[in-house]
């Protein structure tokens, strides 16, 4: 399937492994004006109850993976796809083409002075390293990471550790980034990044 070309002449890819704060900083980036279209929420949204991806879901995994009120059973899925390439290409077939559609659709009404696309697998999905004119990698520890996953869900340290695993690692995400936004510290600390960032980039969109 084509993938449709952004609407905007300047855009930026956030991206960054699990844990690593891509929902705040790009929360930051909106405060400055920026528009944010986060292709999370977007795959959450298809396949929450009666969403626009679980009939071919449904269709393709049986009703194991779907909850009472017709909602993705995500628990079930993750552990589905962390084991097995096949059934999360399966899943990727259902839902990438979908999430294209929807983020060209949000650009075109895209009312801040530049885009930025929040995809966590970003760099690792080749395509959409096209469509956006830089790419900004939020980075901090491995340790950091599994700390703040593990504090926010239920996940041991290892099911936390096994989807690192499955994501570019973090030397191959930073070599790929144009800018890099450190996220060891608090939101004290991200502040004047995103605000450097943000200056940049409204330079860069003129």
């Amino acid at each position: 399937m084509t993938i449709p070309t952004p609407q905007r002449s300047f855009s930026v890819g956030l991206t960054g492994g699990i844990g690593c704060g891509k929902s705040t900083v790009s929360d930051l980036f909106a405060e400055l004006g920026a528009t944010i279209i986060d292709t999370d929420l977007i795959a959450h949204s298809l396949s929450a109850a009666h969403g626009a991806a679980m009939p071919a879901i449904l269709a393709e995994f049986g009703p194991d993976f779907v909850t009472p009120d017709g909602a993705l059973d995500r628990a079930r899925m993750r552990t589905l796809v962390f084991s097995s390439a096949a059934a999360r290409a399966r899943l990727e077939t259902i839902l990438h083409p979908r999430i294209r559609d929807a983020t060209a659709a949000a650009a075109t009404i895209a009312s801040g002075p530049y885009v930025i696309y929040v995809v966590p697998l970003l760099i690792e999905s080749g395509a959409w390293r096209e469509r956006v004119s830089r790419v900004l990698a939020i980075d901090c520890s491995e340790d950091t990471q599994v700390a703040r996953v593990m504090a926010r869900s239920n996940l041991s340290a290892e099911a936390v550790r096994a989807i690192m695993a499955a994501q570019i690692s973090r030397q191959g995400r930073l070599a790929a980034a144009d800018d890099v936004i450190d996220n060891d510290g608090g939101v004290h600390a991200l502040r004047p990044q995103v605000e450097r960032l943000h200056e940049q980039y409204l330079a860069l969109s003129v």
